[in-house]
């Protein structure tokens, strides 16, 4: 098998005396919140249209609840690990993971209430755990040993540039401020564009340039392609939503444009990386699942790209040019919950807590039914991909079972691996095999 180049389990020191089980905790702990996010988005579903205002409860709780806890609780602790870097403080972290999933909530319940005051402070606080988690990702890297990796820095840091100016949209229109009121129509594709595209994807796409590798088995290399998907997807999202913001048809459609060809490059990426991949011996449930449900996310962003791409031809810088609904399926339920979902089975057994015997079970129970929750999870998402922009309900509705039964399959299957008894101790090797990790991923 090929060693990873991400720290597993274990908190012996690593290059120069780092310590990583407090920021190995913190982001395992996250990971939970960010589930319980996922699991409210699916229960939501089942409220009446005028409670969940149609879409709108889930895919919020769903990607500014689930995917950006995910990403506050992963991002810090990748940029560390990879650039060989002392991590950010506990009490930073938690406060981050905090004032985001905080954030997130206060906006999710007082939008539907029709509570303005609990909006605002909800978003306020949002955007505050974003700018720390900013201070939380970058600030180690002062004191870095290995390469900074530039081009997952760009990712990072372009992400969450893109998504304060996205959320202070939304916060300042649920607050009253007059002049985002009045444009609102303009600017709520430009909001959806900078926190879905240029947010959670490029995210995403930036953690899929050295979790994909490790997953696969295969090594973490410079390629065309890497370049070209995180540039593009960097530049895409911010030309798109402009274009929204100014009523210019032709920047809008550039900027999606170029977004399609980034997702197009990453998935070329990920073809690469798997072509390269090594002969996994064990665990091959395990392996089929996280390698499966990585890749077919990949796919179906390339599927929710050329969708928010062609209802700009269609339509253009309007109003219309900009359909959640349409594209939900492949975007939410296929890119971000798949890339989710695949990134939290592997990491369950690598960070969290517990010696080398509590982590062969847990493999063990991740891959359970690999291939049938992977049919599930696509299969459902295929049905969404057809059945939301047609406004068929026989097939909305199927999708949602589908897929609903593969996503409670998969994360009820997190939480028996989570919750499970087994050692408590740490595994002893494990702080040598980081150590060593570390140090080769900091000569290459």
């Amino acid at each position: 098998m090929s060693r990873s180049p991400l720290p597993m389990a274990g908190r012996a020191a690593g290059p120069a005396g780092i310590v990583r089980g407090d920021d190995r905790r913190i982001a395992f702990g996250g990971l939970v919140v960010s589930g319980l996010f996922l699991v409210a988005a699916l229960v939501s579903l089942a409220l009446p249209p005028e409670v969940r205002r149609v879409a709108w409860l889930p895919l919020h709780l769903a990607l500014a609840g689930g995917a950006s806890v995910a990403i506050a609780s992963v991002m810090p602790f990748f940029t560390s690990a990879l650039s060989a870097a002392p991590p950010a403080g506990p009490r930073t972290r938690v406060a981050v993971i905090a004032a985001v999933a905080t954030g997130a909530l206060g906006v999710t319940l007082g939008v539907p209430a029709g509570v303005p005051a609990l909006s605002t402070v909800g978003g306020t606080l949002f955007i505050g755990g974003l700018v720390g988690l900013g201070w939380a990702t970058f600030a180690p890297l002062r004191h870095a040993l290995g390469p900074r990796r530039g081009l997952v820095a760009l990712a990072y840091g372009s992400a969450i540039a893109n998504v304060v100016a996205g959320a202070s949209l939304a916060t300042l229109l649920v607050a009253g401020w007059g002049p985002v009121a009045e444009q609102w129509g303009a600017l709520k594709p430009a909001h959806a564009w900078l926190n879905v595209f240029g947010f959670a994807s490029l995210v995403i796409a930036g953690t899929l340039l050295h979790l994909y590798p490790t997953v696969a088995g295969s090594r973490m290399a410079k390629h065309p392609t890497a370049t070209i998907a995180i540039r593009g997807l960097a530049a895409g999202a911010p030309l798109a939503a402009l274009g929204f913001a100014l009523s210019s048809g032709t920047l809008a459609i550039l900027g999606a444009a170029v977004t399609l060809a980034g997702a197009f490059a990453l998935l070329g990426y990920v073809g690469r990386s798997w072509r390269a991949r090594a002969g996994w011996t064990t665990d091959p449930g395990w392996h089929r699942f996280t390698t499966g449900a990585l890749s077919s996310a990949a796919a179906w962003f390339v599927v929710a790209a050329a969708i928010a791409l062609a209802r700009l031809v269609r339509f253009g810088a309007a109003p219309a040019g900009w359909d959640a609904v349409s594209v939900a399926g492949p975007l939410v339920g296929g890119w971000v919950v798949l890339a989710i979902v695949g990134a939290a089975t592997h990491l369950v057994p690598a960070i969290g807590p517990g010696d080398q015997a509590r982590h062969r079970r847990q493999r063990d129970i991740l891959g359970r039914v690999a291939t049938l929750r992977l049919v599930l999870l696509d299969g459902g998402v295929a049905l969404l991909a057809v059945g939301l922009p047609l406004g068929s309900t026989p097939g909305t509705v199927a999708g949602i079972l589908v897929s609903g039964a593969g996503l409670v399959l998969s994360l009820g299957l997190l939480g028996g691996a989570v919750l499970g008894r087994g050692s408590g101790g740490l595994d002893p090797q494990a702080g040598g095999a980081l150590a060593g990790d570390q140090a080769r991923e900091a000569r290459r």
